[in-house]
């Protein structure tokens, strides 16, 4: 029997899983969580075959929950069901340790089909996954950067309209300090402005 973890806060895609689920007679639902300190614990504690993990929950991301996982268990396989269709989100949640991504939209098959390739010990994407990264779109980044915590929190003051010296009271910085982390975001994204850079934050589920 195959146990299935499901980590994820959608109501309606819990939902289908649970249905979807319930349908096979090799496959069991071994719980359902919605925040990813809750899914992670509960991972030890079910030792689950197969977790379908979210990459936007209200706690951790996707891909830290793949990392942290990864640090301390290499047999459990990840599946990502996310509604992002970015090549590089994917290529994030690949690189953080998923066995394999599917669109949420995809039909439940697809779901099934890569639970057992994955457990076979093969990658699974889902066809539309695999059309998207055949292809690098004009203005897409090459791979999502890595934000440090006080970064994202600046970004996400900027991105609410903040100037420099709100942003500095607001986080008890200098001014000096938010124009240097405002630079190396420029830099890190390759950007123009920290408009644009707010503009790929958001674009990639960074903010």
């Amino acid at each position: 029997m195959i146990k299935v973890m499901v980590i994820d806060d959608h109501p309606i895609v819990l939902e289908g899983l649970k249905n979807l689920l319930s349908s096979r007679d090799d496959m069991m639902l071994a719980g359902c969580f919605g925040t990813g300190k809750a899914g992670l614990k509960a991972i030890k504690e079910l030792e689950p075959n197969v977790v379908l993990l979210d990459i936007n929950l209200p706690d951790i991301s996707g891909a830290d929950i793949c990392r942290q996982l990864r640090r301390q268990d290499k047999e459990t396989r990840i599946i990502t069901l996310s509604i992002h269709n970015e090549r590089p989100v994917i290529r994030n949640i690949l690189q953080a340790g998923a066995n394999g991504y599917v669109l949420k939209n995809s039909v439940g098959e697809e779901i099934i089909t890569a639970i057992h390739t994955t457990l076979d010990g093969r990658p699974y994407l889902c066809r539309k996954t695999q059309e998207i990264m055949s292809q690098v779109g004009e203005g897409d980044l090459v791979e999502i950067p890595q934000v440090t915590r006080r970064e994202k929190e600046i970004m996400e003051l900027v991105s609410k309209g903040m100037t420099t010296g709100q942003v500095a009271a607001q986080l008890f910085i200098s001014t000096h300090t938010v124009e240097s982390h405002r630079k190396n975001l420029i830099e890190k994204f390759d950007a123009a402005s920290m408009t644009a850079v707010i503009k790929l934050a958001t674009r990639y589920g960074l903010i």
